[in-house]
């Protein structure tokens, strides 16, 4: 037992960011830890996202006011705004022996990098005569899960939500 644990106050970081136990709103996995093929232990990385449910009104002369809805994924440490296919679930879980990678982004900060990503997809889609407004239905911080694994041809990541294996490489 650690000399943190002995004294009752948080375990000590190994570095900044890596934590014996974190309490997180994590994306749902579909691929659970425990179901990763591994030939050592499976190590787990924690991202931090923003995704925003937006909805981008356009008004139209002479006809009814135009709704396009975007679900916005802000990946809060690259700092990039991509389309997502649907408002993710999330629950909160604690995880052993995790990296939880920092957030660059604040949440507002997030919040206008979806604004002005919703604002330009929209121009990009149709022609407007005046500047499209931004809504937010609801939004939500969590982080995605991506799993170290060990194989014999070399170490892979495994992205716990869509199940895809990368090669880990220097």
């Amino acid at each position: 037992m650690s000399d943190a644990r002995r004294g009752g106050v948080e375990p000590a970081t190994r570095d900044r960011q890596h934590r014996e136990r974190a309490e997180l709103t994590v994306i749902e996995p579909t691929v659970a830890r425990a179901d990763v093929v591994s030939t050592g232990r499976v190590g787990a990385v924690a991202y931090p996202y923003r995704v925003v449910d937006a909805v981008a009104t356009i008004e139209r002369p002479l006809l009814s006011d135009r709704d396009i809805e975007y679900v916005v994924s802000v990946d809060r440490s690259r700092r990039l705004a991509v389309r997502a296919d649907v408002f993710p679930e999330t629950v909160a879980t604690t995880l052993e022996d995790v990296l939880v990678v920092p957030a660059a982004l604040s949440g507002d900060q997030a919040l206008e990098k979806a604004e002005d990503a919703v604002f330009k997809w929209t121009l990009r889609k149709v022609a407007v005569g005046s500047a499209p407004a931004v809504t937010f239905e609801q939004s939500v911080d969590a982080h995605k899960l991506f799993w170290i694994a060990s194989r014999p041809d070399g170490d892979v990541i495994v992205d716990s939500v869509r199940g895809t294996e990368t090669p880990l490489t220097d």
